[in-house]
């Protein structure tokens, strides 16, 4: 049965739209929480927070119903591009392939804004106003890419064209000149003049890093405790390159750091990633073959060991790998850059391995390999590592529009023997550098 919803366009005065906002209650109470709260669709909450029932009803009676939330996926209706798939341990081949609406990047707005606010009982009763930028975006999603174009608005094409551009590994220049020229033929479009401002305009979806300063000879960094800090407590070095400048100083080296909280936090707030990530829950290979890490002895040993952390299959077991390259791809020079990269094995075999999974985590500065002082650059990620195996972390489970405390664990590392010497601390050449023999090594 179709509801009728062209109500939520009439005066908020009017009979019709007061009869209806009554129809819709009654809709409402069907789909709220524990605490009696319901995603609220008014222009100034649009889904984002929680609210009771009263609250809700005067929103939707003061302010207006959010016209592009035509699909009430938080109240009960199915939404129009889902299906209830299935998983096993074989991959799927007819995945079916999007057409392109240009609802598709509400979606992922909403999911945004879902993630951002998950803690809803720290929010308050009253409705609070939504960040200007997301304004922004909403009035992106609503204007269409030239005049003529009813197919695909703005934001939409901007999206997928940046993931063109991700794929298949366009320069930044090469960007500049596509959307140059297409400005040229295409006059009227609102197509970016640069790739700067396009990601400008998407910046707001995105997840930043944060810059942390380094020590010269990486003894330390500048962070937490020593943030305040202008010498390095151990060598005495300078934090900056040149103390004297009356402008903005420049430090000496700064660590990238990409937090991993966030990064989870968007897999589960994501409709089309949430149900991937207690795959391996379902996935178990029931053959005795292994298809996949959670078939195999070490995630077994690990359940039997900690049981508490493996009756919640939305914790999340992660796999760390880091190694030195050369950014400037010239072999002649001795610059060495560290990335550490994780994925999680929640997610099914053929989306753990892919590239589009790994996630950065760091990004270790040269000149020179970091070698047996890596564990100074791992210090964010292992202190955040911790407090995800402790505590946890609340989030919003987009598959059941459920909240709960989702902790994480690194079950293993994947690397070469010089990276595992400098990662464990344990030599990787020389005496003892079996990492099966260990002591009982036979000397020569």
């Amino acid at each position: 049965m179709t509801i009728d919803k062209s109500w939520i366009r009439e005066n908020r005065m009017s009979s019709k739209y007061l009869e209806c906002l009554k129809n819709f209650m009654k809709i409402v109470e069907k789909h709220i929480n524990s605490k009696g709260k319901v995603c609220c669709p008014c222009k100034t909450c649009v889904n984002s927070y929680r609210h009771v029932l009263p609250t809700l009803y005067a929103h939707l009676h003061d302010i207006g119903f959010i016209e592009t939330y035509t699909t009430w996926i938080h109240h009960g209706e199915k939404h129009v591009g889902s299906s209830d798939l299935s998983y096993n341990s074989t991959p799927r081949t007819n995945i079916p392939v999007n057409t392109p609406t240009s609802n598709e990047m509400f979606d992922v707005i909403d999911d945004v804004l879902a993630e951002q606010n998950t803690n809803q009982e720290n929010i308050d009763e009253e409705g609070r106003g939504i960040d200007p930028e997301f304004d922004d975006l909403f009035e992106e999603l609503n204007t269409k890419l030239y005049p003529e174009c009813s197919d695909i608005s703005a934001l939409n094409f901007l999206a997928k064209l940046l993931h063109i551009k991700v794929i298949n590994r366009w320069t930044n220049s090469s960007f500049d000149q596509l959307v140059e020229l297409l400005r040229v033929v295409f006059p009227k479009s609102k197509i970016p003049a640069s790739h700067y401002e396009a990601k400008k305009k998407l910046r707001k979806i995105g997840l930043g890093y944060q810059s942390i300063h380094a020590c010269k000879n990486d003894c330390a960094l500048f962070w937490k405790e020593n943030g305040s800090m202008q010498n390095c407590l151990i060598c005495k070095e300078s934090r900056w390159m040149d103390t004297t400048t009356n402008g903005k100083k420049v430090p000496q080296k700064v660590l990238r750091y990409f937090p991993l909280t966030p990064r989870l936090r968007r897999m589960y707030s994501s409709r089309f990633t949430a149900k991937d990530m207690s795959w391996h829950n379902t996935g178990r290979s029931i053959d005795g073959m292994m298809y996949h890490p959670v078939d195999g002895k070490s995630w077994q040993d690990f359940d039997q060991r900690y049981p508490e952390f493996a009756k919640e299959p939305r914790n999340v077991l992660l796999g760390l790998a880091a190694n030195g390259f050369n950014p400037f791809g010239n072999f002649n020079s001795t610059y060495s850059t560290w990335p550490v990269i994780l994925t999680t094995y929640n997610t099914p075999p053929w989306i753990c391995i892919k590239e589009s999974s790994f996630m950065l985590t760091l990004l270790i500065p040269g000149p020179k390999s970091p070698s047996k002082d890596i564990d100074v650059f791992l210090r964010p990620l292992v202190d955040e590592l911790k407090m995800l195996w402790a505590e946890g972390v609340q989030m919003r489970d987009a598959s059941t529009n459920t909240v709960f405390n989702m902790r994480a664990m690194l079950l293993w590392t994947i690397n070469d023997f010089p990276a595992r010497g400098s990662l464990s601390g344990w030599s990787g050449q020389g005496y003892l550098a079996c990492p099966t023999c260990n002591a009982d090594i036979v000397g020569f």
